[in-house]
């Protein structure tokens, strides 16, 4: 073998295993987007949105439908879970438990508008997610009031933020969260919550970290830059790669 062909050879090796190093290095999130309620059909644009914004900031988005991934093993490998828009009793009490392990071990997640309307009789995660889907009225344009735009999740977003999108009201609101948008009842129909009536929040509960946005029911959601800077900033949090708070 030749000097050089040695050197281009333990080169190329070289770069591969830089490469692969990189790789493995990367921070992965799981998309999870299991229904057994009403099926969301914006979920595969936002599959699609959530693999680019991986793509384009260095970590790895897997999806999947399939309760049995939510193992102890499994979910090991990931710094967040992503609840997009999931909808009803999706686990069983072994993935219950599986999923509350993972949170307690310093796990991620991130809750996509119809993440609270799921497992209703599963206490812990109605914690977890911050609060639960009550009703909603028709689409409709709506202001959002931007609470807090000193994160990572809102300094993008003006004061003020007009859009449309599918408005949930909510019940059993958690008394912890650090509320980021609320949502003016006097600009649209069909509110319930009143003056207190939160639309993003963040919190940190049992060992691990939690975001919630309640925006993105429709498709068009999913080509936002704003929605899409505004979820990107949520998952960084989760996955615990940049402070909320900046």
């Amino acid at each position: 073998m030749s000097k050089s062909f040695a050197f281009v050879s333990l080169t190329f090796i070289l770069m591969l295993s830089f490469a692969c190093n990189s790789f493995a290095k990367k921070k992965k999130i799981l998309v999870f987007s299991k229904t057994s309620g009403f099926h969301h059909s914006s979920i595969p644009a936002g599959i699609l949105a959530i693999q680019r914004l991986a793509m384009e900031n260095k970590f790895v988005a897997d999806t999947t439908t399939d309760a049995t991934k939510i193992n102890i093993g499994n979910l090991k490998q990931y710094a967040a879970i992503v609840f997009l828009n999931t909808t009803g009793d999706i686990f069983n009490e072994q993935q219950q438990k599986a999923f509350e392990q993972y949170i307690r071990s310093g796990g991620g997640f991130v809750g996509v508008h119809a993440a609270t309307d799921t497992e209703f009789e599963w206490p812990w995660f109605g914690k977890l997610v911050g609060a639960y889907f009550l009703k909603h009225p028709e689409q409709q344009v709506a202001a959002l009031n931007v609470l807090n735009r000193k994160t990572v999740s809102t300094a993008h977003l003006p004061e003020i933020w007009k859009r449309k999108d599918e408005w949930y009201n909510f019940k059993d609101i958690s008394t912890d969260l650090k509320v980021l948008i609320s949502i003016d009842e006097n600009s649209y129909k069909g509110g319930t919550n009143g003056t207190n009536h939160p639309m993003a929040w963040y919190h940190d509960f049992d060992g691990g970290r939690s975001f919630y946005t309640g925006l993105g029911h429709t498709e068009e959601s999913y080509t936002d830059p704003l929605f899409l800077q505004h979820l990107l900033g949520g998952l960084q949090y989760a996955m615990g790669v940049k402070r909320m708070e900046l």
